[in-house]
This record gives C-alpha cells, structure tokens and sequence, in this order.
C-alpha cells in the first residue's frame, strides 16, 4: 500500500476519520475481492494527486467489523468521502480514476 494511503481501522476511526480537517476518501476493501485490487492503482493515483488535500485511507472488512457494520457496507468495493465526520458521497462498485477524480474534487473546497 502507498504510503499516501492510512490503514484505517475500528480503533483509529474516530480520530483519524470523523476529527480530520480534511476530506477522507475511504476505501473498503477484503484480500479475496478481485475488484478491490483492480481499483487499488486509481485509489493510490487520487492519493498522491490530492496529497495534502484529501486523506486517504482503507479499511479491511475482514479485520474490522464495527465501522463497515455502522456504515452499513455490505458490497465490495464500496468507497466514502467522509467531510466534517459525514458522508457526503458514496460509489459502490469499481469507479475509473478520472471518475473517481470528478467524485473527489468537489469537495476539496
């Protein structure tokens, strides 16, 4: 994983994600989803596009239950754009880089 990209995690959500000044593009993803990996390299693209603007992270649905169960996430990839601790966009499914760019860049302010 790119070190432009946080593990995010149940025990880090809280401080990481709903405090953080920035937008975070949030990733949730398993080892054994095909379309999980196929979206990494545009995952990893954004995160060096937008470095210092958005915060990016993933969050592993095998190792962690609490956040994918509270936001009901039940497809994989699913992808949240978390601004001010609330969702203010959500794509399911593989999205290309330039889509996932035109998600992303309103919300950068």
């Amino acid at each position: 994983m790119a070190d432009t990209i946080q593990t995010l995690t149940d025990a880090n959500w809280d401080a990481d994600v709903m405090k953080s000044q920035q937008p975070v593009l949030v990733d949730f993803w398993a080892d054994w989803c095909a379309p999980c990996k196929t979206l990494m390299p545009a995952v990893e693209a954004v995160a060096e596009q937008f470095k210092g603007r958005l915060r990016v992270g993933k969050v592993n649905v095998e190792e962690n239950e609490h956040v994918p169960f509270q936001y009901n996430i039940t497809t994989l990839p699913t992808l949240l754009i978390i601004k001010g601790g609330k969702v203010s966009e959500q794509r399911v499914g593989l999205i290309s880089r330039d889509n996932l760019v035109k998600l992303i860049e309103p919300h950068l302010g």
